[in-house]
């Protein structure tokens, strides 16, 4: 892709994205996730009807009289946004492949935090980290996020969300809302590491997903390829083992992705690429 047709892309999903994000989003993102976070601010002496659990006993025994801790909410948030570039992502059955709408969603996200005054950071992985931008505020610094989506090209066509996970905690040592995007159509047992992620971040897993991908058609003798691994494999679709099997495998992927965010504290997303991700999203923002 040469730069005119890049910057005309770039240029395209920010008017789409950024007209969501002012019009739709704004509000909804303000009032979820705006000052969630608390900061310690001064110590004053304790008054009849304060909570008794924010004494501060250092300070109380060196002035033999109750003092307590008086916090503040924090007024600049962090947004990370941790997107699956694997090359299970270059699939679509419709008129746009999953890595278009997860393009999409992280913009609308980051135009979002951006009219929040928040930071915006960006980890792309495959079974590695593929780039890590490090979190800054401004419309240059989500224009480049956009195009980094657009044209990256990954080394790796494999999935490890365990190792993204792994990074985030490493690299975050602040509190920060997380957005993952992915399929989270994986044989990568992530449950701990996100559990580990998921006591200092605020995450939200958002699972991008294609009709097509749900049963397998009774289409004969079909030679299909794993977009991850570039096997190629002839398969017996007429059989009804074949696509139960597959079937099976199916649910028990996005079982696993649901049963896992959730017992972790995490939040889910489901957005089938030939549905609107906008009405998802706000109904996510206003049951939180």
């Amino acid at each position: 892709m040469d730069t005119k047709e890049l910057l005309k892309k770039v240029r395209k999903i920010e008017i789409k994205t950024r007209r969501l994000s002012d019009h739709i989003f704004g509000g909804e993102y303000h009032s979820t996730f705006k000052g969630r976070g608390m900061t310690f601010s001064e110590v004053r002496q304790y008054q009849f009807g304060d909570d008794v659990r924010n004494i501060d006993w250092n300070v109380t025994a060196r002035y033999n009289e109750p003092y307590i801790k008086v916090f503040e909410e924090e007024r600049e948030l962090t947004m990370m946004l941790m997107v699956d570039i694997s090359g299970s992502e270059l699939f679509g059955t419709d008129e746009q492949f999953k890595n278009e709408i997860v393009t999409e969603i992280a913009a609308t996200l980051a135009f979002s935090a951006t009219q929040n005054n928040d930071k915006i950071g960006l980890i792309l992985f495959s079974d590695a980290i593929e780039l890590y931008i490090p979190p800054k505020k401004g419309r240059s610094h989500v224009l480049r996020i956009i195009r980094e989506l657009i044209e990256f090209k990954p080394k790796s066509k494999l999935t490890d969300i365990s190792e993204a996970l792994k990074f985030l905690s490493n690299v975050m040592k602040k509190k920060a809302i997380v957005f993952m995007l992915s399929d989270f159509i994986t044989d990568d047992d992530y449950k701990q590491n996100l559990k580990i992620a998921a006591g200092r971040h605020d995450i939200t897993g958002i699972r991008v997903y294609d009709k097509g991908e749900e049963e397998i058609p009774n289409l004969g003798m079909v030679q299909m390829q794993d977009e991850e691994s570039g096997e190629l494999v002839l398969v017996n679709t007429a059989s009804k083992q074949v696509r139960t099997n597959y079937s099976k495998y199916y649910t028990e992927k996005v079982g696993f992705f649901k049963e896992t965010f959730t017992k972790s504290g995490s939040g889910t997303i489901d957005c089938r690429v030939d549905e609107s991700y906008v009405k998802k999203l706000l109904g996510y923002f206003k049951r939180r």
